[in-house]
């Protein structure tokens, strides 16, 4: 099967590259390789997979509609996971237009190639952050996000909804996964494993928001990979028990789906330190903050729908998902 991977040298889109890989799948991976933290650890991953014959990297932003339509008419992909975006809450309250142009003109122009070149099944990411000021929990996909917090947040909800539009209208199938706090190794240097694990392992304080009053639905890299390989391989389908007068978020009459995908067990942020400080050896100077803006105190996810789906089954405890980032981040950083 050949597949377009967008964001390819990001933290998910290098690791589902990786498994596409190794199963056989011909994979060509597209990224901008923007300076939005350290582009050195994404040409790090890159290295992970130029040396599979069956991959090839392009340099290209998704922004470029030109150069986009180019190479999917050129390269006739049969399915396309879509995984490139500005990504970060934070950031958004920062650079908003940077979200504007690879999260809404750049998901424009993927569904366009996809439309215009029978791709059999687009995935894409999508995000928890849409859950914004719920507080009913677990999230479940069948609840309405109508109230993000964060421009993030509410781009992609917007990528949502134009995948159904492109559903609706050309009986494109398409699937958007739901992202919960993912981790491992070459994750990315703005997200709390890694702020945290190089802290604790300096000497430095770390930030602890909403005086660690948080859960977090944190996921292991290789469960996401499971769970993102599995949808690409079951395109969405129109939901044959879809009622219009009591209308379901997660399906429809068209080819769509909406799945979460975390690990179903969300922890404390204490305990979640309390493991680095236990595969680190070192106890972390906590410096206790009131809440950031666009961030929310709880992230859970109900996967039920996509474990009947494609069978995900998250199964990497916190204690070992940790060793494990701490074993790789310790050689590449150094320390």
């Amino acid at each position: 099967m050949k597949v377009l991977v967008t964001g390819a040298a990001g933290f998910i889109g290098m690791h589902t590259s990786l498994e596409l890989l190794k199963r056989g799948d011909e994979v060509v991976g597209i990224d901008n390789l923007n300076d939005y933290y350290d582009p050195q650890l994404k040409h790090g991953r890159l290295a992970q997979l130029t040396p599979w014959p069956n991959f090839r990297f392009i340099k290209l932003d998704i922004a470029d509609r030109e150069a986009l339509a180019k190479l999917f008419a050129d390269e006739k992909f049969e399915r396309v996971v879509h995984l490139a975006a500005q990504a970060g809450v934070r950031y958004s309250l920062q650079n908003p237009h940077a979200y504007a142009d690879s999260n809404l003109v750049g998901f424009v122009n993927i569904l366009e190639g996809c439309r215009h070149n029978a791709v059999q099944h687009l995935v894409y990411a999508s995000s928890s952050s849409v859950y914004g000021g719920n507080e009913k929990t677990p999230f479940s996909e069948q609840d309405a996000v109508d109230h993000p917090v964060s421009l993030y947040a509410a781009t992609k909800k917007a990528n949502e909804l134009m995948a159904h539009t492109y559903s609706h209208l050309y009986n494109l199938p398409t699937t958007g996964l739901r992202f919960f706090t993912v981790y491992g190794p070459w994750g990315r240097p703005d997200m709390a494993p890694w702020l945290f694990t190089s802290a604790i392992l300096e000497g430095r304080p770390i930030k602890v928001f909403n005086h660690g009053k948080m859960l977090r639905d944190f996921t292991y890299i290789d469960d996401i990979v499971q769970g993102v390989v599995r949808t690409l391989d079951r395109s969405a389908e129109p939901d044959a028990a879809y009622d219009g007068k009591a209308p379901n978020p997660a399906t429809s009459r068209a080819p769509y789906r909406v799945f979460n995908i975390g690990n179903q067990d969300p922890v404390p942020l204490m305990d979640f330190i309390s493991c680095i400080e236990t595969a680190t050896g070192k106890v972390a100077d906590k410096d206790f903050q009131p809440m950031q803006p666009g961030d929310v105190p709880v992230t859970s996810a109900d996967v039920s729908a996509l474990t009947a789906w494609t069978g995900f089954a998250p199964g990497t405890p916190l204690a070992e998902g940790v060793n494990r980032f701490v074993a790789w981040f310790r050689p590449y950083q150094g320390v």
